[in-house]
């Protein structure tokens, strides 16, 4: 009896014994599988950042062509911008100049009117208030007139030139040819501009 009990407590130590055995290796199973699993995990993170890498990076490169295409844009616009300004600036200031040529214009008879009764005066041998009058009026209309900005061409003695004489008459001289040897009606310049040409004799 006594040799049963004994048999059947060794039965159960080995029992638990192989329990315990079992319960180890599902133990390292576990553990086995969970490592397997952690590293396919890691290698799926880093497989996946890898791969997100290039998209960061197309997305980098698109923001900076972008950013350098916006400013070519701008850089583009403010040349643009800087062309208009100037061109409006001497649209403007041409413009200036033809309104000052078209208002002088007219006046100016008025001062070849002063100027000639100054000068039948003067050769007639007339002298009083009357013709110092006139010689103020004139001297005032001239000093308005360069006020302004409007400049007495000179002819006299000048090589002719068509952009600024008017020849209506030529004769012979002693001074170089197409030189201008009289001047019937004073000219006048704003600027670049001719108010009015200076009408002149050229000699041969």
């Amino acid at each position: 009896m006594a040799d049963e009990k004994k048999k059947s407590a060794s039965e159960k130590n080995k029992e638990k014994d192989k329990e315990r055995d079992t319960e180890k290796d599902i133990n390292k199973k576990t553990t086995a599988d969970a490592e397997a699993t952690t590293s396919e995990k890691a290698e799926k993170a880093d497989s996946s950042a890898a791969e997100d890498k290039p998209d960061e990076k197309s997305e980098l490169d698109k923001a900076k062509e972008q950013i350098q295409g916006l400013s070519d844009k701008l850089m583009r616009k403010a040349a643009e911008f800087d062309n208009y300004k100037k061109r409006t600036a001497k649209e403007k200031e041409d413009f200036y100049k033809m309104a000052v040529c078209e208002t002088v214009a007219p006046l100016l008879p008025v001062l070849d009117n002063l100027e000639r009764a100054v000068d039948a005066a003067e050769a007639a041998g007339e002298s009083g208030s009357v013709l110092d009058g006139i010689k103020m009026v004139k001297k005032q209309f001239e000093d308005a007139l360069s006020g302004i900005g409007i400049e007495h061409i000179d002819a006299v003695g000048k090589e002719f030139d068509p952009e600024k004489h008017n020849a209506v008459m030529t004769g012979d001289s002693d001074e170089a040819e197409n030189t201008v040897i009289e001047e019937f009606q004073k000219g006048y310049t704003y600027k670049d501009k001719v108010v009015r040409h200076s009408m002149v004799k050229v000699s041969n």
